[in-house]
């Protein structure tokens, strides 16, 4: 499907010169002299390449529509990750920097998302948010006011997060796996 090149959305894939490439950012920018355009930081699906283009409301670029499916992970390799598809149960292997800041929060017997393109898994998503138990959480500093101030706290997957002045270590919190972020309390 072709989009104009100012129609681009931060999430959207799409097809730039013999590429696949997710879009990052996005700033419109019109200028005093010439025309708009929109200022595009996009990833490289396949070989991880960042590059930043400018699109034209006159240029046209490919979306691209990804298949996606169900999987199930299993366990790691080396640095491999086994994933399980759920409706064939066939075995997958993918290397684990596929999945990027987000491979800490990872966790057996996740059910996660592959993207495909052209049937070749170009990228992995995590439920949005997970549960996690903090291992280690600073001390509140006296004269701090709850409302402003958080601390830092070690999860139970070696990921550094901030949380409030009142979670000790021993808590069960659910964490934003894409922010690496305190939600809440686990219910």
């Amino acid at each position: 499907m072709k989009i104009s090149g100012v129609d681009i959305r931060p999430g959207n894939i799409i097809e730039y010169e013999g590429g696949i490439w997710k879009v990052a950012k996005i700033q419109h920018t019109q200028p005093g002299k010439g025309g708009a355009y929109m200022q595009v930081e996009m990833k490289n699906l396949i070989d991880g390449r960042k590059t930043n283009v400018r699109f034209r409301s006159a240029d046209t670029v490919e979306k691209v529509r990804l298949d996606t499916k169900d999987y199930q992970f299993l366990y790691e390799d080396g640095d491999m990750l086994v994933f399980m598809d759920q409706d064939t149960f066939e075995q997958i292997m993918l290397p684990s920097d596929l999945l990027g800041d987000a491979r800490p929060f990872l966790q057996d017997g996740m059910q996660v998302q592959l993207e495909l393109w052209e049937e070749k898994p170009i990228s992995v998503q995590l439920p949005a948010q997970i549960e996690a138990e903090i291992v280690e959480a600073d001390a509140v500093v006296k004269g701090q006011t709850a409302s402003s101030s958080y601390k830092p706290a070690v999860l139970d997957n070696g990921v550094r997060i901030m949380v409030p002045p009142h979670i000790e270590s021993g808590t069960r919190i659910v964490v934003d796996v894409y922010e690496q972020s305190y939600v809440g309390k686990a219910g």
